[in-house]
C-alpha cells in the first residue's frame, strides 16, 4: 500500500546518484510504501526548473543551486521552491585538464601516492597559463555548483584570478568528455565517472579531486519541493528513511561491484561497470597498482554524510558572495534555513542512525580522524582540511 501519490525524483548520470537508484532498484522505497519513479535529467538546469514548476517532487541537487533557488538567482526559484532535508554524498569530483594542459602540470612527477598535491598543481597550472599567455576555457556543470566554487577555490589558491585569467562555460556532466574531444573546452570540473572516462579515452587527466581541495566536503543533497514537505510529511519521512538505508548500503565496499553493474545499465549511466567502480567506496584498495587516480571516491554514509549541515550552507553562501553571485548585504542566515536538520533528525532516529548534537560544525580543523558529538553515540569522522589550510568557523561566522 502506497503513501499518498507517486513520488517523482530527478537524477543525473553520475556515480553519486547511487543511493536514489539503489533505493528504487533494491526496494527500499517500496518497503516504505512509496511508489517512486526516477527521471533521468540531462542537466542541472533541468532539475532546477522541474522542481521549481512542480514537475518533480524531489531530486539530487547541488547545494549552491538549492541556495540560489531560495535567493531567486536561478530559474523559476524563490522562497517557496525547495528545502534540503538530507544530504547525499561527500567528495566525488575531479578537475580534469585536457592532455595538452595536464602534461605540462603533472609531467612525470606524480608523487609517492600517485598525485601531486592539489595546492601544487594549482600553482603549476597558474605558471603554465601565464607562460603560454592563453586564457583556457574550463567547463563547469552549472554556475551555482560545488564544481564551480571548488574550481575557483583551487585556481585562486594557485594564484590565478578566476574572473580574468580563465574563461568558464557551463557543460552538463555527461557532455564534458565530448566537449574536450571537440576542443570546445580545455578542462572541466565534474562528478564521477566523467574524469575517469576522459582519462581512459586519452583526452585528459585529473589534476585535483574535490577531496584534495576540501577533505570530505559536501557534494550532493536531496532537495524536495517545500509544498511536499508541508502537505505530505509522512511521504517525505518515508523517502528519507529509504534514502538513509540505501546510503548505508552504498557505502559498503563489498557492495560496489553490484552497484556499479546496476548503474552501468543504459537507462542509468550507460557506461562500463569497471569505470563506475573507480569512484565507489573501496576504490582506493582496488586500484593499489594505479599510478594516478582520475576519479574521486564518493562517500555516501560515513562522516555524517547525510546530515544537512547549516554550516555547509553558510560556507557555500560565503563562496558565492566571494565571487559576486550573492550581494554583500544578503541575509545568509535566512537562506541557509532551507537546510532542515529537524526533518533529517526525525527520520534518522526512526532508523537508529546517530544524530549530530549541533546543526553547524567548523571546517578545516582536522587533519586526522576525530569523533563528532552525537546522540546516542559519537560519529567517527574523517579529515576536513582545505588545501590552503583555511579554517571556517560557522559559529563565529568567520573564516581565516
Amino acid at each position: 500500500m502506497t503513501i499518498g501519490s507517486d513520488f517523482r525524483i530527478g537524477v543525473l548520470r553520475l556515480t553519486d546518484a547511487a543511493p536514489l537508484i539503489i533505493a528504487r532498484e533494491l526496494g527500499y522505497f517500496a518497503r516504505e510504501g512509496l511508489d517512486v519513479s526516477l527521471s533521468i535529467e540531462p542537466s542541472w538546469a533541468n532539475i532546477a526548473d522541474k522542481l521549481s514548476y512542480g514537475l518533480l517532487d524531489g531530486a539530487m541537487m547541488l547545494p549552491p543551486l538549492a541556495l540560489a533557488l531560495q535567493l531567486g538567482l536561478s530559474g523559476g526559484g524563490g522562497p517557496e521552491a525547495v528545502i534540503v532535508p538530507a544530504a547525499m554524498s561527500l567528495n566525488g569530483n575531479t578537475i580534469t585538464l585536457a592532455e595538452r594542459w595536464a602534461s605540462a602540470v603533472l609531467g612525470n612527477n606524480l608523487g609517492s601516492n600517485g598525485t601531486v598535491s592539489a595546492a601544487e598543481t594549482a600553482r603549476r597550472f597558474c605558471a603554465v597559463v601565464r607562460r603560454r599567455r592563453v586564457k583556457p576555457v574550463l567547463g563547469v556543470v552549472h554556475t551555482f555548483s560545488t564544481h564551480n566554487l571548488l574550481l575557483r577555490y583551487w585556481l585562486a589558491t594557485g594564484g590565478i584570478d578566476p574572473d580574468h585569467e580563465v574563461s568558464f562555460t557551463v557543460v552538463p556532466p555527461a557532455e564534458t568528455v565530448d566537449a574536450v574531444a571537440a576542443g570546445r573546452i580545455d578542462g572541466f570540473c565534474a562528478g564521477a565517472p566523467w574524469g575517469e572516462v576522459a582519462a581512459r579515452a586519452g583526452l585528459g587527466r585529473a589534476v585535483a579531486t574535490s577531496h584534495s581541495i576540501w577533505n570530505n566536503g559536501a557534494e550532493k543533497v536531496f532537495a524536495v519541493r517545500r509544498a511536499l514537505a508541508a502537505h505530505r510529511p509522512d511521504q517525505l519521512q518515508a523517502a528519507l528513511r529509504a534514502l538513509l538505508r540505501a546510503a548505508a548500503y552504498c557505502d559498503l565496499p563489498e557492495h560496489a561491484p553490484s552497484i556499479a553493474a546496476l548503474l552501468s545499465q543504459e537507462n542509468y549511466l550507460g557506461l562500463p561497470a569497471e569505470i563506475i567502480l573507480t569512484s565507489l567506496p573501496g576504490a582506493a584498495a582496488r586500484r593499489r597498482e594505479a599510478r594516478h587516480a582520475d576519479a574521486d571516491i564518493s562517500v555516501f554514509f560515513a562522516n555524517a554524510a547525510n546530515f544537512p549541515w547549516r554550516s555547509h550552507a553558510l560556507w557555500f553562501l560565503g563562496e558565492m558572495r566571494r565571487w559576486g553571485y550573492v550581494a554583500a548585504g544578503a541575509d545568509l542566515e535566512a537562506a541557509c534555513g532551507i537546510f532542515r536538520p529537524d526533518l533529517y533528525t526525525q527520520a534518522a532516529r526512526s532508523v537508529g542512525v546517530p544524530v549530530p548534537a549541533a546543526t553547524v560544525k567548523s571546517e578545516g580543523c582536522h587533519a586526522e580522524s576525530w569523533l563528532l558529538p552525537a546522540s546516542p553515540a559519537p560519529i567517527p569522522m574523517g579529515p576536513d582540511r582545505f588545501l590552503d589550510g583555511a579554517l571556517f568557523d560557522a559559529t563565529a561566522r568567520n573564516s581565516k
